[in-house]
């Protein structure tokens, strides 16, 4: 709805910075255009055609008057024609002679240039003539009667009107043209701005993984590009504290388990401790036996115990500045002994990766994704330790050639758990992941080098805020 408005308020501002010059532009165009065209009215080219029919009327009496003047005073000789030669007239002379006129004044055909004077005597034509100096008063007819056609065309046609009705339909059109470009490009403008609203929207109601796809390199895009590296933060941020939320959770649980069974744990331990020290004379050997069982097995509970509560206490880290390079052969040559079947390879980085973060945490993170990847690897295989840069980060890679996790493995494989195997409680991933975060980075599960299970062990490279 907002979107809306906005593109509501681009075409409401479009109209208002048009209309108001077009109405302006409009108003002086036709203003000039009467103007311009008052020099060419249609009176004035009626008046025109008047006056050129006056003067050729006037030059045509006075012609008249000359020729009648000059016969009177016997001046000119008259060309005679005889009745008899008739059919070989002119036609406007025969329709004289067919008549019932004395004499008339005819001027020659076709151009009018000559003025004739006839007159009957007898059986013959007395033709008098007069030359008009050039003048032909043929064209002179004919331009009057075009000049009054095209005054009355010109009435007719109203060229002012039509001058601007002409002006306003080009400029609605052009102004149309304008609003749908303008329409066009509003909604082009406004459709990543309400992707943008309704990406916000989402993010707001905790749809962190919501993502937008970019749209240009232009302000829009920038914060588009922006929103997608910040939901990506708010996302992984969410992951880290839902984790150290459960962790919370275990830690608490893990408190707990270990009250019960030190409670439990400790009377056993002293009773088979006095049985054992008040052997009779009717078993020793097999108390000594039974003794050594229950003393092994409750030594066994203590252990988990001990690991449970590690994993509940928050120990105190000291961050400092660490070679990483030195750190992973320090801990792969420490390894390399008790795994003599494993084929340890490093990869260490040549720009020497530096990392802030606690050294004892990360020597424990580091044997403890070693010592899985060789329990995984098995005798005859490899384990690969690489370091690096990801970003502003410092990472530290382990990989094995067993046969990797499986699915189901992988969305609890940072979950702690009670594990009954001879080396194994069952808490060490969760406890790396946790001390990890804490560092302000992260252990992550990728994609293995060797065929098997690959972790990825990221750490700040310089002093930064911790979760």
């Amino acid at each position: 709805m907002g979107v809306n408005r906005l593109r509501t308020k681009l075409v409401l501002v479009f109209l208002a910075a048009t209309l108001l010059p077009l109405a302006a532009i409009l108003w002086m165009s036709s203003a000039l255009m009467s103007r311009s065209l008052s020099f060419v009215s249609t009176g004035d080219a009626g008046a025109l055609a008047s006056s050129l029919e006056q003067v050729g009327r006037e030059y045509y009496r006075q012609a008249r008057q000359q020729l009648r003047t000059d016969v009177d005073s016997g001046r000119p000789d008259p060309q005679r024609l005889a009745a008899s030669s008739r059919g070989s007239w002119p036609a406007a002379l025969q329709n004289f002679w067919d008549g019932t006129e004395a004499e008339r004044f005819i001027l020659s055909e076709p151009d009018g240039d000559r003025l004739y004077f006839a007159v009957r005597r007898g059986q013959e034509l007395w033709l008098y003539t007069k030359t008009l100096d050039g003048v032909r008063m043929g064209d002179v007819t004919r331009q009057i009667r075009e000049a009054r056609a095209r005054s009355g065309d010109l009435r007719q046609r109203d060229l002012p009107r039509g001058f601007t009705l002409a002006l306003v339909l080009s400029s609605a059109v052009i102004w149309a043209f304008s609003l749908a470009v303008v329409f066009y490009m509003s909604i082009r403008i406004s459709r990543p701005i309400q992707q943008l609203t309704t990406g916000l929207g989402q993010l707001a109601a905790g749809r962190f993984e919501t993502r937008l796809g970019a749209t240009g390199h232009d302000e829009v895009g920038v914060a588009i590009e922006a929103f997608n590296r910040t939901a990506g933060q708010l996302e992984q941020n969410r992951d880290r504290l839902v984790y150290l939320t459960q962790v919370a959770s275990w830690q608490l649980l893990a408190r707990k388990m270990a009250h019960e069974l030190k409670n439990s744990l400790t009377p056993i331990r002293l009773t088979v401790e006095e049985i054992a020290a008040r052997q009779s004379s009717a078993g020793p050997e097999f108390f000594e036996r039974a003794a050594a069982i229950v003393v092994d097995e409750v030594t066994s509970l203590e252990r988990r115990v001990r690991a449970f509560s590690e994993f509940a206490a928050e120990p105190e880290a000291h961050p400092s500045r660490l070679d990483l390079n030195a750190i992973v052969r320090e801990r792969v040559g420490f390894l390399r002994g008790a795994h003599p079947g494993i084929a340890y390879r490093v990869d260490a980085s040549e720009d020497e990766p530096g990392g802030w973060a606690d050294g004892d945490q990360v020597k424990g993170i580091l044997t403890n994704l070693l010592e899985n990847a060789a329990e995984a690897a098995g005798d005859g295989g490899v384990v690969l330790a690489a370091t690096g840069r990801a970003g502003s980060d410092t990472v530290v890679e382990v990989h094995d050639s067993g046969p990797g996790v499986s699915e189901e493995a992988r969305r609890r494989l940072f979950e702690p758990s009670i594990s009954f195997k001879k080396r194994g409680m069952g808490l060490g991933l969760a406890i790396s992941r946790k001390n990890a975060l804490l560092a302000g980075g992260d252990l992550v599960l990728v994609e293995g080098r060797l065929g098997g299970a690959g972790f990825r062990l990221m750490i700040p490279s310089s002093e930064r805020a911790t979760p």
